[in-house]
Protein backbone atom coordinates (compact mmCIF):
# COMPACT_ATOMS: atom_id res chain seq x y z
CA UNK A 1 0.00 0.00 0.00
CA UNK A 2 1.58 3.32 -1.13
CA UNK A 3 1.27 6.30 1.59
CA UNK A 4 0.90 9.78 1.19
CA UNK A 5 2.92 11.95 2.19
CA UNK A 6 4.12 15.99 1.88
CA UNK A 7 7.11 15.53 4.38
CA UNK A 8 9.26 13.15 5.92
CA UNK A 9 11.77 13.33 9.14
CA UNK A 10 15.74 12.79 8.02
CA UNK A 11 17.27 10.37 7.46
CA UNK A 12 20.64 9.11 9.51
CA UNK A 13 23.58 10.21 7.22
CA UNK A 14 24.64 6.73 7.05
CA UNK A 15 21.66 5.49 5.68
CA UNK A 16 21.29 8.21 3.06
CA UNK A 17 24.99 7.19 2.11
CA UNK A 18 24.13 3.21 2.06
CA UNK A 19 20.97 4.27 -0.30
CA UNK A 20 23.29 6.58 -2.37
CA UNK A 21 25.75 3.68 -2.86
CA UNK A 22 23.06 1.11 -3.92
CA UNK A 23 21.32 3.76 -6.37
CA UNK A 24 24.42 3.90 -8.21
CA UNK A 25 25.33 0.39 -8.36
CA UNK A 26 21.45 -0.44 -9.84
CA UNK A 27 21.94 2.11 -12.57
CA UNK A 28 26.10 1.28 -13.39
CA UNK A 29 24.76 -2.92 -13.49
CA UNK A 30 23.38 -4.52 -16.50
CA UNK A 31 19.93 -4.43 -17.38
CA UNK A 32 18.94 -8.07 -16.20
CA UNK A 33 20.04 -6.35 -12.53
CA UNK A 34 17.90 -3.48 -13.24
CA UNK A 35 15.00 -5.88 -13.94
CA UNK A 36 15.78 -8.07 -11.17
CA UNK A 37 15.76 -5.20 -8.65
CA UNK A 38 12.33 -4.08 -9.75
CA UNK A 39 11.21 -7.49 -8.82
CA UNK A 40 12.34 -7.30 -5.64
CA UNK A 41 9.50 -6.39 -2.44
CA UNK A 42 12.54 -4.24 -0.67
CA UNK A 43 12.37 -1.97 -3.78
CA UNK A 44 8.35 -1.81 -3.79
CA UNK A 45 6.86 1.78 -3.23
CA UNK A 46 5.23 2.16 -0.21
CA UNK A 47 5.44 6.06 0.30
CA UNK A 48 5.06 9.02 -2.15
CA UNK A 49 6.39 12.41 -0.81
CA UNK A 50 4.99 15.59 -2.45
CA UNK A 51 6.85 18.76 -2.61
CA UNK A 52 5.37 22.17 -4.31
CA UNK A 53 2.11 22.01 -3.62
CA UNK A 54 -0.30 24.57 -2.22
CA UNK A 55 -3.84 24.55 -4.25
CA UNK A 56 -3.56 20.84 -5.25
CA UNK A 57 -5.00 17.96 -3.21
CA UNK A 58 -2.09 15.75 -3.13
CA UNK A 59 -4.40 13.00 -3.39
CA UNK A 60 -5.51 13.72 -7.06
CA UNK A 61 -1.98 13.41 -7.82
CA UNK A 62 -1.69 10.33 -6.11
CA UNK A 63 -4.84 9.29 -7.76
CA UNK A 64 -3.03 9.68 -11.26
CA UNK A 65 -0.01 7.67 -10.58
CA UNK A 66 -2.23 5.08 -10.67
CA UNK A 67 0.27 3.02 -8.55
CA UNK A 68 -0.63 -0.73 -6.92
CA UNK A 69 1.19 -2.92 -5.34
CA UNK A 70 3.71 -4.03 -7.34
CA UNK A 71 5.04 -0.55 -8.33
CA UNK A 72 8.76 -0.36 -8.22
CA UNK A 73 10.92 2.89 -7.43
CA UNK A 74 13.09 1.32 -10.50
CA UNK A 75 10.14 2.17 -12.63
CA UNK A 76 10.42 4.09 -15.27
CA UNK A 77 9.98 7.54 -13.97
CA UNK A 78 9.03 9.50 -17.07
CA UNK A 79 5.55 7.96 -17.75
CA UNK A 80 4.93 8.87 -14.11
CA UNK A 81 5.39 12.57 -14.66
CA UNK A 82 3.01 12.29 -17.87
CA UNK A 83 0.37 11.00 -15.62
CA UNK A 84 0.73 13.87 -12.85
CA UNK A 85 1.28 16.26 -15.84
CA UNK A 86 -2.21 15.66 -17.13
CA UNK A 87 -3.78 17.46 -13.85
CA UNK A 88 -4.78 20.92 -15.43
CA UNK A 89 -3.14 22.72 -12.37
CA UNK A 90 0.21 21.16 -12.49
CA UNK A 91 2.62 23.47 -14.47
CA UNK A 92 6.00 20.91 -14.47
CA UNK A 93 6.53 18.09 -12.12
CA UNK A 94 10.11 16.28 -11.67
CA UNK A 95 9.82 12.78 -10.22
CA UNK A 96 12.42 11.15 -8.08
CA UNK A 97 13.22 8.00 -6.27
CA UNK A 98 14.78 7.79 -2.14
CA UNK A 99 15.97 4.70 -1.57
CA UNK A 100 14.34 1.46 -1.05
CA UNK A 101 11.09 2.43 -1.41
CA UNK A 102 9.65 6.19 -2.00
CA UNK A 103 9.02 8.45 -4.73
CA UNK A 104 9.02 12.29 -4.61
CA UNK A 105 7.09 14.05 -6.50
CA UNK A 106 8.00 17.70 -7.21
CA UNK A 107 5.65 19.98 -8.53
CA UNK A 108 4.84 23.42 -9.73
CA UNK A 109 1.67 24.92 -10.00
CA UNK A 110 0.16 27.06 -12.16
CA UNK A 111 -0.82 29.46 -9.40
CA UNK A 112 -4.42 31.68 -9.71
CA UNK A 113 -4.15 35.07 -10.33
CA UNK A 114 -7.91 36.68 -9.90
CA UNK A 115 -11.20 35.30 -9.17
CA UNK A 116 -13.52 35.86 -11.83
CA UNK A 117 -17.01 36.75 -11.38
CA UNK A 118 -19.58 34.05 -13.16
CA UNK A 119 -23.18 33.11 -12.55
CA UNK A 120 -22.08 29.88 -11.02
CA UNK A 121 -20.16 32.09 -8.48
CA UNK A 122 -16.50 33.10 -8.28
CA UNK A 123 -14.24 30.93 -10.99
CA UNK A 124 -9.94 31.20 -10.33
CA UNK A 125 -7.80 31.71 -13.37
CA UNK A 126 -4.47 31.70 -13.57
CA UNK A 127 -2.10 34.48 -15.84
CA UNK A 128 -2.90 32.50 -19.45
CA UNK A 129 -6.81 33.30 -18.61
CA UNK A 130 -7.23 29.38 -18.01
CA UNK A 131 -9.72 27.92 -15.72
CA UNK A 132 -8.40 26.25 -12.43
CA UNK A 133 -9.55 23.39 -10.99
CA UNK A 134 -10.00 25.12 -7.47
CA UNK A 135 -12.95 25.30 -5.33
CA UNK A 136 -12.58 28.96 -3.57
CA UNK A 137 -15.84 28.26 -0.92
CA UNK A 138 -13.17 25.44 0.33
CA UNK A 139 -10.16 26.28 -0.51
CA UNK A 140 -9.02 30.18 0.50
CA UNK A 141 -7.84 32.11 -2.35
CA UNK A 142 -6.34 35.58 -1.69
CA UNK A 143 -6.16 37.22 -5.12
CA UNK A 144 -8.48 39.93 -6.76
CA UNK A 145 -11.68 39.69 -7.88
CA UNK A 146 -12.21 40.48 -11.69
CA UNK A 147 -15.72 41.47 -12.40
CA UNK A 148 -15.49 39.67 -15.88
CA UNK A 149 -13.07 37.24 -17.27
CA UNK A 150 -10.47 39.51 -19.67
CA UNK A 151 -6.64 37.95 -21.08
CA UNK A 152 -5.42 41.23 -20.36
CA UNK A 153 -6.63 42.11 -16.86
CA UNK A 154 -4.84 38.50 -16.15
CA UNK A 155 -2.14 38.71 -17.88
CA UNK A 156 -1.46 42.35 -16.23
CA UNK A 157 -2.12 40.80 -12.40
CA UNK A 158 0.30 37.69 -13.75
CA UNK A 159 2.81 40.39 -14.27
CA UNK A 160 2.13 42.10 -11.41
CA UNK A 161 2.32 39.42 -9.40
CA UNK A 162 5.90 38.52 -10.02
CA UNK A 163 7.60 41.80 -11.02
CA UNK A 164 5.79 43.50 -7.79
CA UNK A 165 4.25 41.61 -5.71
CA UNK A 166 3.72 44.12 -2.77
CA UNK A 167 1.57 45.98 -5.07
CA UNK A 168 -0.30 43.07 -6.95
CA UNK A 169 -0.86 41.92 -3.19
CA UNK A 170 -2.76 45.74 -2.47
CA UNK A 171 -5.24 44.80 -5.20
CA UNK A 172 -8.62 44.02 -4.09
CA UNK A 173 -10.98 44.21 -7.47
CA UNK A 174 -11.01 44.90 -11.10
CA UNK A 175 -14.15 46.18 -12.90
CA UNK A 176 -14.47 48.49 -15.94
CA UNK A 177 -15.93 51.88 -16.74
CA UNK A 178 -18.88 52.00 -19.69
CA UNK A 179 -16.07 53.21 -21.69
CA UNK A 180 -13.90 49.56 -21.76
CA UNK A 181 -11.46 51.60 -18.82
CA UNK A 182 -10.36 49.24 -15.82
CA UNK A 183 -11.06 50.34 -12.47
CA UNK A 184 -8.65 48.39 -9.84
CA UNK A 185 -8.89 49.38 -6.43
CA UNK A 186 -6.29 49.26 -3.97
CA UNK A 187 -7.00 49.15 -0.62
CA UNK A 188 -8.99 52.08 -1.08
CA UNK A 189 -7.17 53.93 -3.93
CA UNK A 190 -9.08 54.28 -7.34
CA UNK A 191 -6.31 53.77 -10.19
CA UNK A 192 -7.77 54.43 -13.46
CA UNK A 193 -6.07 52.89 -16.62
CA UNK A 194 -7.01 51.68 -20.23
CA UNK A 195 -7.07 48.08 -21.64
CA UNK A 196 -3.59 46.34 -22.15
CA UNK A 197 -1.85 48.68 -19.38
CA UNK A 198 1.24 47.06 -18.75
CA UNK A 199 2.89 46.27 -15.26
CA UNK A 200 5.97 48.61 -15.84
CA UNK A 201 3.28 51.50 -16.56
CA UNK A 202 0.72 50.77 -13.50
CA UNK A 203 4.23 50.15 -11.47
CA UNK A 204 4.68 54.46 -11.97
CA UNK A 205 2.19 54.54 -9.88
CA UNK A 206 4.51 53.72 -6.82
CA UNK A 207 6.70 56.83 -7.29
CA UNK A 208 3.93 58.94 -6.89
CA UNK A 209 2.58 57.49 -4.00
CA UNK A 210 5.98 58.47 -2.61
CA UNK A 211 6.36 61.34 -3.52
CA UNK A 212 2.23 62.81 -2.32
CA UNK A 213 3.44 61.03 0.82
CA UNK A 214 6.61 63.27 1.25
CA UNK A 215 3.95 66.55 0.72
CA UNK A 216 1.78 64.73 3.14
CA UNK A 217 -1.01 64.14 1.04
CA UNK A 218 -3.01 61.03 -0.34
CA UNK A 219 -4.62 60.46 -3.60
CA UNK A 220 -8.23 58.59 -3.48
CA UNK A 221 -7.46 58.12 -7.20
CA UNK A 222 -4.96 57.89 -9.92
CA UNK A 223 -5.54 58.13 -13.54
CA UNK A 224 -2.79 56.11 -16.13
CA UNK A 225 -4.93 57.00 -18.77
CA UNK A 226 -3.51 59.71 -20.54
CA UNK A 227 0.23 59.69 -22.05
CA UNK A 228 3.44 60.29 -19.98
CA UNK A 229 1.65 61.53 -17.12
CA UNK A 230 -0.85 60.15 -13.88
CA UNK A 231 -3.00 62.70 -12.88
CA UNK A 232 -3.59 62.84 -9.24
CA UNK A 233 -7.07 63.25 -7.58
CA UNK A 234 -6.35 64.09 -3.78
CA UNK A 235 -8.37 63.38 -1.37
Amino acid sequence: MTELATDAPRRPRWKRILRLVVFLLVLASPFWVRALAMEMDYFRVRRVEIVGTRYIAPSSLLELLALDSTASVWARLGPLGERVAKHRQVSEVRVRRKLPGTLILEVRENLPVALVESPEGLVAYDGDARVLPIDPSRTAVDVPVLARRDSSALRLLDDLRLFEPPLYARISEVRWDERGGMRVLLAGLLVRATAGTTAERFAEILPVEQDLARRGVRARELDLRYRDQIVARIE
